[in-house]
């Protein structure tokens, strides 16, 4: 049975959702699903906005025929070749074989490379600035390199301000027949979604979601239509301001966020330690992970929201905790920066985490490291007492500074 709602008079969304995929990009959990957006505008021609993933083809291509309702599709612009999004383009141009593809130069290079057969009469390229007249509708195309793929544009329908985004303001989680993001309470619901969606699928290219948020300042945005996620039709400055603070890796809020890698049990009791040190001085914006039990997309997530960072962390072979590790490589790799930190280091003769951990936040950028840190000998003990409470006092000095 098809399943489609409307966007606007004449635009359809015509996607899918996916509660059966347990890895998005086969790296980050997906508890609660996933969407996978595609919109049909019904103008003097008809123009699909982007395809499906084909864990959904069934169901994309069934919600296609029923809003065409007979008619024949003449443009498919594709925005983003990621294959979660171009995956039933085949089947696409099975059914309707005369469909006419817009999209960018690096694209159709990178179709080919997916073994998409296009001959050149099928495939309109268009750059920065170019638009097309569909009937009462013009859109026009902006360039949005390494937005996350360096083939993404974006595509603007100025008849009705709507913005097809890509994977720009997306999200995680299926919208289990909803569509807008006003129809959900979002800032209790869906936020750590679409932050966690944001830091680890597009978090490392800060500089080039800055460069699209300043073009997108100029177009009279009155819709957001992304390729994850809801549709966005009110309030717009509040998801905008979130990609402001995330693109520029300003933290959302003042808070610490404790990271512990414990093999026994004794790091862990030095990090609870430290978050009851750090309530009775008045900080309880705080979060307690074990690196080893939690996916590293949510440390990541949380990491772009709070403000301070305690890494605390066993020696393992003369190094650093490999999860541990692991969450510091992720950092540097998605161009994690500007947060304050402190270091806790354990071990039972060669303590040397805190000194390895350092070395690999000197690696990054902006990152400041408080001096009051810690080192521990097998397990917390009472003379180190005044060096935890130097060290909880630096911090919620810091925090409310």
């Amino acid at each position: 049975m098809y399943q489609v709602r409307k966007v606007t008079d004449d635009l359809y969304w015509v996607g899918a959702n996916d509660h059966r995929l347990s890895l998005f990009e086969n790296i980050h959990p997906l508890y609660h699903g996933v969407s996978y957006n595609s919109y049909l505008l019904l103008d003097k021609k008809t123009v699909l906005f982007d395809t499906a993933d084909w864990s959904v083809g069934r169901q994309f291509i069934e919600n296609i025929k029923v809003v065409l309702n007979g008619r024949s599709l003449d443009y498919l612009v594709i925005n983003h070749v990621e294959p979660d999004h171009t995956a039933a383009l085949e089947e696409i141009l099975l059914r309707w074989p005369k469909v006419k593809i817009i999209t960018t130069p690096k694209a159709v290079i990178l179709l080919h490379q997916f073994g998409f057969v296009l001959e050149s009469e099928q495939v309109e390229e268009v750059r920065e600035g170019d638009s097309r007249c569909f009937g009462k509708h013009t859109v026009t195309f902006v360039m949005a390199p390494m937005v996350h793929w360096p083939e993404a544009m974006v595509s603007f329908d100025v008849t009705d301000g709507v913005l097809f985004s890509a994977d720009a303001f997306g999200s995680f989680r299926s919208l289990d027949g909803k569509l807008f993001a006003d129809e959900f309470d979002f800032d209790r619901d869906w936020i750590d979604d679409a932050r966690r969606y944001y830091t680890n699928i597009v978090g490392k290219y800060g500089p080039q979601v800055q460069a699209l948020l300043k073009k997108a300042s100029a177009l009279d945005i009155r819709y957001i239509c992304p390729l994850h996620g809801p549709v966005w039709r009110k309030d717009l400055g509040y998801i905008m301001d979130k990609y402001m603070h995330w693109s520029t890796y300003e933290p959302e809020e003042r808070g610490v966020m404790i990271v512990y890698a414990s093999m026994y049990g004794n790091t862990e009791q030095a990090a609870e330690l430290l978050a009851s040190k750090l309530a009775e001085r008045g900080v309880t914006n705080t979060r307690l992970y074990d690196v080893s039990t939690t996916h590293v997309s949510y440390l990541i997530s949380d990491l772009f929201k709070y403000s301070h960072l305690v890494l605390a962390s066993v020696t393992y072979n003369l190094g650093i905790f490999p999860p541990m590790h692991n969450f510091l490589a992720d950092m540097k790799a998605l161009n994690l920066q500007k947060r304050t930190c402190i270091l806790v280091e354990n071990g039972s003769w060669a303590p040397r985490s805190g000194s390895l951990m350092r070395e690999c936040l000197d690696s990054m950028k902006c990152m400041n490291i408080l001096e009051e840190g810690l080192t521990l000998s097998s397990s917390f003990q009472e003379p180190n007492l005044p060096d935890m409470d130097a060290m909880a006092d630096s911090i919620a000095a810091s925090v409310n500074s």
